[in-house]
C-alpha cells in the first residue's frame, strides 16, 4: 500500500509512518518542510503549503492506495483535499477531534457519533475560550466538507475523532508536567480535588487503529471516536502513576480560583483540569472494527518509563513558577486535610 501523510511530523504522525514502513508499506510525507523527521532515505517528501495551490501541483499524475490528513483545520483544508485527491486516493482519513462535540450545545459526556449534529454554542468573547471554539467548530467544519463530499461524489473518507492523546515524547508534555511535579519532593495541586473522569488515548493506540483500517471499504463515508475504555478521576489517575514513580508527593486539593487568584497559569499546572477536555465513547469502534484500547496500566507505564529516561532534564513550560505552587499547596495543606489516593480504583 503506497500511503500519503498530509502533515503529522509531530507525535502520531512519526509513530504511524514507523508502522507502515514496519509493515512494508510505502509512503510519501507532503508538508511545508519546517521539521526534520527520521526517517532518511526510507520516504517520499513532497514540500508544499497546503492553503495554496501546492497540493494540487503535487498530487497531478500521481495516485495513492490511502492518505491520512492531520493538518486540516478549516473547511478550505479540506476542500481542497478533496480536490486535489478526487480519482487519486482510494481512501482518505481525516484526523478530528473530540472537540467538535463540546462546542455543540448540549453534547453529552460521553459523547457518542450521534451526539454530533445539533446547535453550535455562540461564539466566546474571552481568548482562550475563542481559540478553543474556534479549533472545535473548525474541525466540525472539515468533517461536513467531507460528509458533502461523500454525499455527492462517494469521495472515500473517514474521519477520526480523538481526544487527548498521551503517549513518549509529547511534544505538548501535558502529563509530563505531573509526572515532574510527583518526583521533585513537593506537593502536587489537584485542582479542585481532581474529582472530574478522565478519559484519553494513547499515541500508539491511533497509530495502530489508522494502519488497520486503511483501506477499509465499509468505514466509508463513517466517524469513529478512538480512545481508552477506562476512565479514571484525575485523582485516581494521579494515584496510579504516583505507585509506577514510587512517589510520596502530596496531593492538594486546592480550589481552581486560588490557583489563578495566586498568579498561576491552571493549564501549567493541571493541563486535565481545562473543561475543554472532551470524553468519548469508543463503542462504535469496538463494535463494527473490533477496536480494543490498550489497558490503561500499559500505555501509562510505557510514558513514565520514557520520561525517567528522557524527559526529566528538561522542565516543561511554567515549571519556573513550582516554588509559588508548592507555597499554595503546603498552605492549604496546614488549612485542610490532605486529599489521599483512594484505597480502590473504580473503572467504568
Amino acid at each position: 500500500m503506497h500511503v500519503l501523510v498530509i502533515g503529522g511530523t509531530r507525535f502520531v504522525g512519526p509513530l504511524l509512518v514507523h508502522r507502515l514502513l514496519a509493515g512494508g508499506h510505502q509512503v510519501t510525507l507532503f508538508n511545508r518542510g519546517t521539521l526534520p523527521d527520521p526517517f532518511g532515505a526510507r520516504i517520499e517528501r513532497l514540500q508544499g503549503d497546503r492553503t495554496t495551490a501546492d497540493l494540487s501541483r503535487l498530487m497531478q499524475n500521481r495516485h495513492f492506495d490511502a492518505a491520512v490528513d492531520f493538518a486540516a483545520y478549516r473547511w478550505e483544508d479540506t476542500r481542497s483535499a478533496v480536490e486535489a485527491l478526487g480519482g487519486r486516493v482510494g481512501h482518505y482519513v481525516f484526523i478530528s477531534t473530540g472537540q467538535v462535540y463540546l462546542v455543540r450545545e448540549g453534547a453529552p459526556r460521553p459523547s457518542r457519533e450521534i451526539d454530533y449534529d445539533g446547535p453550535v454554542m455562540p461564539r466566546p468573547t474571552d481568548e482562550d475560550e475563542l481559540a478553543n471554539w474556534e479549533y472545535g467548530t473548525g474541525k466540525r467544519d472539515c468533517e461536513d466538507a467531507l460528509v458533502e463530499a461523500f454525499e455527492k461524489s462517494r469521495f472515500p473518507s473517514t474521519r477520526v475523532r480523538i481526544p487527548i492523546v498521551n503517549g513518549e515524547r509529547d511534544h505538548y508534555r501535558r502529563l509530563d508536567r505531573y509526572l515532574l511535579r510527583l518526583v521533585d519532593g513537593g506537593p502536587v495541586i489537584v485542582p479542585d480535588g481532581g474529582t472530574q473522569p478522565v478519559r484519553h488515548v494513547y499515541a500508539g493506540e491511533v497509530a495502530r487503529f489508522l494502519v488497520e483500517i486503511l483501506g477499509r471499504e465499509p468505514t466509508f463515508g463513517k466517524a469513529y471516536n478512538v480512545c481508552q475504555k477506562e476512565t479514571p478521576s484525575l485523582l485516581e489517575l494521579l494515584a496510579m502513576l504516583q505507585g509506577m514513580l514510587g512517589s510520596r508527593a502530596k496531593l492538594a486539593p486546592v480550589a481552581s480560583a486560588d490557583v489563578l487568584a495566586a498568579g498561576l497559569d491552571l493549564r501549567a499546572v493541571s493541563p486535565f483540569s481545562s473543561k475543554w477536555m472532551s470524553m468519548l465513547d469508543p463503542s462504535k469502534a469496538e463494535a463494527e472494527l473490533g477496536f480494543r484500547h490498550e489497558p490503561l496500566a500499559t500505555s501509562l507505564g510505557k510514558i513514565v518509563a520514557s520520561f525517567l529516561a528522557y524527559g526529566y532534564a528538561t522542565p516543561p513550560d511554567g515549571y519556573e513558577h513550582r516554588p509559588r505552587e508548592i507555597e499554595l499547596a503546603e498552605r492549604w495543606l496546614k488549612e485542610r486535610a490532605t486529599v489521599r489516593p483512594p484505597p480502590t480504583m473504580r473503572f467504568e
